[in-house]
């Protein structure tokens, strides 16, 4: 295992702990805040033309206000199976039609609810932690192999083990870190 193995590793591992954060941020634009947002019904499918689709390739979402959030349906045969698709949604929206215009109000959060979708959040959290944590596992593995087979030094192996679980601290610091913003957006009033 030469250095540029090790420095590919690196990037490998980079790589794959990076889309444990993407899968979070995508987790994440699905929870509901205070605030309207198109990502909220980016992610939800509707029943059109004999198969599911996106949302937002059948309608034009926009946020006109901090409370509401419209979509412009392209189809007027489809108006009623995107207002379906929110209500059975569960984020606790009621939408309204107007021609092929879909008004959303975004209603404000409870406490309760606030706390509710914190936790949610949490576990959003801890899920890519352990993702995270896998792919450490792994690389610690084959490093483990590497030093077995003579490919690598025990010194080797140690500095190459503290190089791997630096990278895992700045993800699991950077999961942390959204996880935060997150809830304080959350809990923002």
């Amino acid at each position: 295992m030469s250095a540029t193995d090790i420095s590919s590793i690196k990037q490998d591992i980079s790589r794959r702990m990076e889309g444990a954060i993407t899968v979070l941020h995508q987790e994440f634009s699905g929870l509901r805040t205070g605030r309207a947002s198109a990502s909220l019904l980016e992610p939800l499918m509707v029943s059109a033309y004999g198969s599911e689709l996106p949302m937002n390739q059948v309608a034009t979402i926009s946020v006109p206000e901090p409370r509401m959030l419209t979509l412009q349906v392209w189809d007027k045969s489809m108006v009623k199976a995107v207002e379906k698709s929110i209500m059975e949604s569960g984020l606790g929206l009621n939408p309204g039609s107007d021609g092929q215009l879909v008004r959303v109000p975004i209603p404000a959060l409870t406490e309760e609810r606030r706390i509710e979708l914190s936790k949610i959040a949490g576990k959003y959290s801890e899920d890519a932690r352990i993702a995270v944590r896998n792919v450490r596992r792994h690389a610690m593995d084959d490093l483990k192999r590497s030093e077995k087979d003579g490919e690598i030094s025990e010194d080797a192996h140690h500095d190459y083990a503290k190089e791997i679980q630096d990278i895992t601290d700045d993800f699991i610091k950077k999961i942390d870190d959204t996880l935060a913003h997150k809830e304080q957006e959350i809990m923002q009033v």
